[in-house]
């Protein structure tokens, strides 16, 4: 574990100021779930993680709740996308992925609920890759789950409908990474559902990259700032591979 991992640092209270010069670099997953132990509260443990977009925030989600095991479940933001059709009718078909294209206020009524029922099933919905849609009532919250990790841009974003978002936390932190390793997979992700490359380089200029700065200028009310760059994931039953 990095010398730099401290209780303190793991605990600092929402909105507190952090340094975003100096961010935490981490390279075993390991490390993640020992800062959620140092973190973590009686009863449900709610974890954010933000970024902008391709910091590598789903990864990062589902290996840290592998790793934690059955007392742990993902919750993505991403499952409270609005659908296309609503965005035809809305004109915001054309920047899906901003702000004001999920249901922000959807989102913050499951993170009470998730905060506070902790004696019967909760379903969240997913976001599907291959449809490009949300996929309502796809994640069991089960009353054994006692620690939440939630991740998706605008956790930290702090006014209009997302305002309340960062309360229903415990700890958010925020992940970066090298920026052409971060981009790189953002088009190459767009590619792999269906967008042709140059129709992807233009969308990641043209949408997401406006949604990286608005999220980057988010990161010192996280409570840490993670660098993920050199972080190993270790599938089940396989090798190292870095992501």
């Amino acid at each position: 574990m990095s010398e730099t991992l401290s209780p303190s640092s793991a605990t600092s209270p929402v909105g507190q100021s952090v340094d975003a010069e100096a961010p935490l670099s981490i390279s075993e997953v390991g490390d993640l779930v020992r800062l959620i132990g140092q973190a973590s509260r009686a009863g449900r443990f709610l974890l954010g993680l933000t970024g902008a977009p391709g910091a590598g925030k789903t990864t990062v989600a589902e290996a840290v709740v592998a790793a934690l095991g059955e007392s742990a479940v993902h919750v993505p933001m991403d499952g409270f996308h609005l659908s296309d059709e609503v965005l035809v009718r809305l004109g915001r078909r054309d920047r899906k992925g901003a702000s004001d294209t999920f249901d922000a206020r959807g989102y913050t009524q499951l993170l009470d609920r998730i905060r506070h029922d902790m004696e019967h099933t909760i379903y969240a919905p997913a976001f599907s890759r291959e449809i490009e849609q949300p996929v309502a009532g796809s994640i069991a919250i089960e009353p054994h789950h006692r620690t939440v990790v939630s991740e998706g841009n605008y956790l930290l974003l702090g006014d209009g409908l997302w305002a309340g978002v960062a309360d229903h936390f415990d700890a958010i932190w925020f992940l970066q990474t090298d920026q052409q390793l971060r981009l790189d997979r953002v088009v190459r992700r767009h590619i792999e559902f269906g967008k042709d490359p140059d129709v992807a380089r233009s969308w990641v200029d043209a949408v997401d990259e406006q949604n990286a700065r608005l999220v980057h200028e988010t990161r010192t009310r996280a409570d840490l700032i993670v660098d993920v760059t050199r972080l190993t994931i270790t599938p089940p039953g396989s090798g190292p591979s870095s992501h």
